[in-house]
């Protein structure tokens, strides 16, 4: 395991309490919708806003920091951003993407109900990855709004997911969700960031050219040529995770690819970390 001498030389995900940013993207009728979750170690948070306030210093960018404020003079920040993310260890981003027309609505009142529950899948399914079964883990949550006709969506999918991971684990790792204004919340910031570079890819955005580099940087530092592809369960640095019902009988649209990290992580997982490895197994 890495040593934790240093601020970026940590120990890969085994922490015991995790802080997650989350944000959404597509819920206005897009042929595809997903949620991003942006990951730290708790006891990091006051690190991560040290290297956000420094990228803003360094680049002297005041405004929001979102997908849709890539412009050419904005895009230096942006390439900063996205090297400092896949070099601090401690930081991973992990999303879900769903086709809205191959939905099966035999399992939901209706669209909005199928986000909160899958926004809840999301939640359920990687805190039950990353906790292991171990019972003195703890997750926070943070997120922007659910779009939904119900106040306080977001809540009720939380409470969905704690009661699923109650049920297959006996435990209650979900101790807090709070929902915050992403103008003011540097997480929810980075997530959107994230997701919406993914999403482009996905939904065939025709974006100018600063988003087009800045979506082709992040795939280089996966090692791909797109961003139009899903991961592996174990990569856990960015996982893309696309959802498919087999109950809709639709083929399977996305192919899992293997993972080359420009920036080499060491492996993980659940329980134990192995040394650096470029290759992860696909699914």
């Amino acid at each position: 395991m890495a040593s934790d001498d240093e601020g970026h030389d940590i120990p890969v995900p085994g922490y015991r309490n995790y802080l997650v940013y989350s944000d959404e993207s597509g819920v206005n009728g897009a042929r595809y919708y997903g949620f991003g979750t942006l990951w730290m170690p708790w006891e990091r948070r006051g690190d991560f806003q040290r290297l956000i306030t420094d990228l803003r210093e360094r680049h002297r960018y005041t405004d929001e920091i979102k997908w849709t404020h890539i412009t050419r003079w904005s895009r230096p920040f942006y390439a900063g951003l996205l090297e400092a993310f896949f070099r601090t260890r401690w930081l991973m981003f992990h999303c879900l993407i769903v086709r809205r027309g191959i939905v099966n609505m035999d399992f939901h009142e209706d669209i909005d109900e199928a986000r909160r529950k899958h926004f809840a899948m999301l939640v359920k399914v990687k805190v039950k990855y990353f906790c292991a079964g171990a019972g003195n883990k703890a997750y926070h949550f943070r997120v922007d709004p659910l779009p939904s006709r119900y106040k306080k969506a977001d809540e009720v999918a939380f409470k969905i997911a704690g009661a699923q991971l109650k049920n297959e684990l006996g435990l209650t790792p979900l101790k807090t969700l709070f929902t915050r204004d992403s103008k003011s919340t540097a997480g929810i910031q980075v997530a959107d960031l994230l997701l919406g570079a993914a999403m482009a890819d996905w939904q065939n955005e025709a974006t100018a050219g600063p988003k087009r580099e800045i979506r082709s940087a992040l795939a280089e530092y996966l090692g791909w040529p797109d961003l139009r592809a899903d991961t592996a369960l174990s990569e856990w640095k960015f996982n893309i995770w696309y959802f498919h019902d087999p109950t809709t009988g639709a083929p399977r649209e996305a192919n899992t690819r293997v993972v080359s990290l420009k920036v080499p992580m060491p492996t993980f997982r659940p329980g134990r970390a192995t040394v650096v490895s470029r290759r992860f197994a696909a699914r």
